[in-house]
């Protein structure tokens, strides 16, 4: 059988790749050629807010380059994408049409979160990540992007306008770079990294990197060891080598950077930008060590057209949407006695209100898929496990559960504990206004099905509800004195009895409680 061939290219801030590969039927494929050329589409974006004609003329000569060798290894497929400066450009609409034409192929604007998603499909297939908290980073010439993740499981990705162009612009006029602009570039990256995280602090003791910088990372601390290895693909560099170098690129000039062993030409006026980034990013995250991923984004979305085009066979598809979740849960080591027992007490509460209320079917799927998974987040941390949880149920693949009902799964189960939702919370914003109701009620049951299992020990065996104008009536049942769950009931109630206007009244037995 003929071998298909597939090309992605990643038209980005500072250059233009390209890479072709054959691919087999096991889902692997073989790199046969791989083309690179710096055309800097962002030159210039921040003062006129568009890509320049010199640029746009060094972007059409490359492109026609990579049509022809496309079309001469005879490729299948095209998959392209512009990210920053295409984003930003006032005429990058314009810009993406007639680059499609000189490609013959459909070029698409991504996201920074699309970037991302594609540099940690790239890092998740060739670094072992088991059991390992770390980030994930691609530096390029417009922006930054950075996921955190926990073994194999995606938590949550950022990105930041902080690519070495757009800040070699911004902060770096004087050559060699002054220490009073370093001083309020390094204060602008804190300040920036910082409000994305709304104050949470991460900690990423290793961070695996792709992007141009991080290759120049890699190639400058293999010269400073005298090491002869080829490649710098899986290198390991520590934060004191990643120190020593940024020193040594302050120093020097333009003219002094270019002579620098492993530091191509025409990266020598962004280095000084791209490396102080990246060692500003490993104080703030605590990272010890940078592992250089020499593949990011382009293998990325290998993957993914190799994954759409049905190349590769399909991984066997659970049966059920609800033995997905458990599997994934099982993933995260979650506490499957308590998940379940929350995940009970939940439902049967759903199913004696649902009438009353008018509650859909789907909500009891949606909710129940959050009770399971609501705890999965201290497979991160403790601190914060609500959050985590959230992150985790997001970017989760789970069958039979489509994009929205995760989407407002993960958003339940962030307000199982601790806040209930705010409109500054960025999550609940980006639910409609039907969903935020929906997710306020939902996440008022989990809260208040998880305050009754408080000692984790599935203590109550039945819940009874009864509703009474604006008063709900819950009536509990154990073989067991209930003292600790009825404070937890009482303790959590608040959410649920915002979400529904009413108020909520505890029994069991002869002892009533509010």
């Amino acid at each position: 059988m003929t071998k298909e061939r597939l090309a992605a290219i990643d038209i980005g801030t500072n250059s233009i790749r390209c890479i072709v590969v054959e691919c087999r039927s096991d889902g692997s494929f073989s790199i046969l050629d791989d083309e690179k050329d710096t055309v800097r589409l962002g030159e210039g974006i921040a003062e006129t807010g568009e890509i320049s004609p010199s640029a746009v003329s060094r972007a059409e000569v490359a492109l026609s380059r990579m049509r022809k060798l496309i079309t001469g290894l005879k490729v299948t497929a095209i998959d392209a994408v512009a990210t920053s400066a295409m984003r930003k450009a006032k005429n990058g609409s314009k810009l993406v049409k007639s680059f499609s034409e000189i490609l013959d192929a459909s070029i698409r604007v991504i996201s920074g979160d699309e970037e991302a998603a594609l540099a940690a499909h790239s890092a998740l297939r060739n670094f072992d990540t088991q059991g390992k908290r770390f980030g994930i980073i691609d530096v390029g010439g417009g922006s930054v992007e950075l996921i955190t993740a926990q073994g194999t499981h995606i938590e949550e990705f950022y990105s930041f306008e902080l690519g070495a162009v757009v800040m070699t612009e911004q902060f770096f006029k004087a050559d060699p770079p002054r220490s009073v602009d370093y001083k309020r570039f390094e204060k602008h990256i804190r300040e920036t990294v910082k409000k994305q995280l709304d104050g949470d602090r991460l900690i990423l003791p290793t961070l695996i990197g792709s992007g141009g910088t991080i290759n120049a990372i890699g190639q400058m601390a293999l010269q400073l060891r005298r090491n002869q290895v080829e490649g710098v693909h899986g290198l390991e560099v520590l934060r004191s080598e990643v120190v020593h170098l940024l020193a040594m690129l302050q120093r020097r000039d333009l003219k002094g950077r270019r002579e620098i062993p492993g530091l191509s030409a025409d990266r020598a006026d962004i280095i000084v930008a791209g490396v102080g980034v990246v060692d500003t990013l490993m104080e703030l995250f605590s990272s010890n060590t940078l592992l250089v991923n020499a593949h990011g984004i382009r293998e990325g979305m290998i993957l993914e057209a190799i994954k759409r085009r049905g190349i590769a066979p399909e991984a066997q598809l659970p049966r059920s949407w609800r033995e997905s979740v458990i599997s994934f849960g099982r993933s995260c080591q979650m506490d499957e006695i308590h998940s379940s027992q929350v995940s009970n007490l939940s439902l049967s509460i759903f199913d004696q209100i649902a009438v009353t209320f008018g509650m859909k079917k789907r909500e009891r799927v949606i909710l129940e898929v959050a009770a399971l998974l609501h705890d999965v987040g201290y497979y991160i941390s403790y601190h914060s496990h609500h959050k985590h949880s959230c992150h985790l149920i997001r970017h989760a693949e789970l069958f039979g559960i489509t994009p929205r009902e995760r989407e407002m799964a993960a958003v339940i189960a962030r307000y199982h504990r601790k806040s209930l939702p705010k409109k500054k919370h960025d999550e609940f914003q980006r639910l409609t206004i039907k969903e935020q109701l929906i997710v306020s009620r939902l996440a008022g049951i989990l809260r208040l099905a998880d305050g009754l299992d408080r000692r984790r020990c599935s203590t109550v065996t039945g819940v009874n509800c009864t509703v009474e104008g604006n008063l709900v009536h819950i009536a509990l049942s154990g073989a067991e004195d209930l003292a600790v769950e009825l404070f937890g009931g009482s303790a959590k109630k608040d959410l649920f009895e915002k979400a529904f206007g009413v108020m909520v009244v505890f029994s069991t037995q002869s002892v009533i409680e509010e």
